[in-house]
Order: structure tokens, then sequence, then C-alpha cells
């Protein structure tokens, strides 16, 4: 049970449609984790937010695939259940 509502994607327009979107394409995904429905309902947070990881995640002296697991070792560091 959600604290509060978010937008689905079957029901996203506009800002929120367009970051759902470039989430699964990045991702190669078929659905919008809940991470990022979380932030649905502030669209310009969601947006900035999205746009602040995918340019941290981008390839430089580390691939994606070693962030990733950097950032998977830090959630299970810190207890993460998500």
């Amino acid at each position: 049970m959600t604290l509060y509502r978010t937008v689905s994607p079957a029901e996203a327009t506009g800002k929120v449609k367009e970051v759902y979107e470039d989430i699964m394409a990045t991702k190669e995904i078929d659905f919008v984790p809940n991470f990022w429905q979380a932030l649905s309902n502030n669209p310009d947070h969601l947006e900035a937010t999205w746009h602040k990881l995918k340019t941290a995640m981008k390839p430089g002296k580390l691939d994606l695939l070693t962030k990733e697991i950097i950032a998977l070792a830090v959630s299970i560091t810190n207890n993460c259940n998500y």
C-alpha cells in the first residue's frame, strides 16, 4: 500500500511520460521501476533526478557495469531492501 498516489506509466502525460519513456529506452526495460514512479508527482524533480543519474552513469573512467556493481554494493551495505 502506497502512502501517496503516483503516476502510473499508463496514465503518464507530458514531462512524466517523456521521462518514463527515456528510462525504459535507456535501461532497455519494459516497465518503470517504483523508484521513478515515486518521484512522478513532481515532474521537474523526476526529470532532474533522472538526468543527474543518467549523466553519472555514462561511461567514463569506469564503464556502466562497474558503476552499477558499485551502486549495488552500496545498497547492500546500507541494507537497502529496494
